[in-house]
């Protein structure tokens, strides 16, 4: 939960298998406790778990989820990157944190890039619904024309030419809390992680 590691089953990502295998070298035949942040499972049933090698004293402190949660294990050595699905925020603030780490030193999944090999909350925002004619036109216009943008984001209409923007499915779905299908201004392929032409979704 709050991570998303590159896909090595269906479909192959670069250090999809790499990230299998470490996952199997730490976890298998261990006693490991699991916590629950909001949700019980997501769509598919799957437990949405915070995985612990040992039991916190602590499990707001830096250095123990960096020392005793999996999840945060994956983040740090590049094996996974964060994503955030809300309600389940609690950890999403380290999980960015040490992603980041990882990036900067270029760590596992980060080694092929600055975009990671999977999807995550680190990708880079995008607004390709926005053509550069009606961005230079809202950039030159006056508050009335901002006023007026608003307006056309909260009709949530694709036909208006602009689009939505938010940077990961939480903030999505403070808005739209069952997600947006692929037609919506807010949709982003990259949130559509099942490419199902649906976003978001619960």
């Amino acid at each position: 939960m709050g991570v998303n590691t590159p896909e090595s089953t269906t479909r192959t990502e670069e250090y999809g298998k790499q990230a299998s295998s470490y996952t199997k070298s730490i976890l298998e035949g261990k006693n490991v406790w699991l916590q629950k942040d909001v949700s019980e499972a997501d769509r598919y049933g799957r437990l949405l778990r915070i995985v612990w090698l040992d039991i916190p004293t602590n499990d707001m402190d830096d250095k123990e989820i960096r020392t005793k949660m999996f999840n945060a294990h994956l983040v740090l050595n590049g094996y996974a990157e964060p994503s955030t699905y809300n309600p389940d925020v609690k950890y999403s603030e380290y999980f960015v944190k040490y992603a980041r780490e990882a990036r900067e030193a270029n760590t596992g999944l980060w080694a092929y890039g600055e975009n990671g090999t999977t999807k995550g909350d680190l990708d880079p925002k995008t607004t390709a619904s926005i053509n550069s004619s009606s961005s230079t036109s809202k950039s030159s216009t006056s508050s009335s024309s901002n006023s007026n943008s608003n307006n056309e984001s909260s009709n949530n209409t694709s036909s208006s030419g602009t689009s939505e923007f938010f940077q990961n499915c939480t903030e999505l779905r403070t808005k739209y809390p069952n997600g947006v299908p692929s037609d919506h201004p807010a949709y982003q392929a990259k949130m559509d992680r099942d490419k199902d032409n649906y976003a978001c979704e619960r």
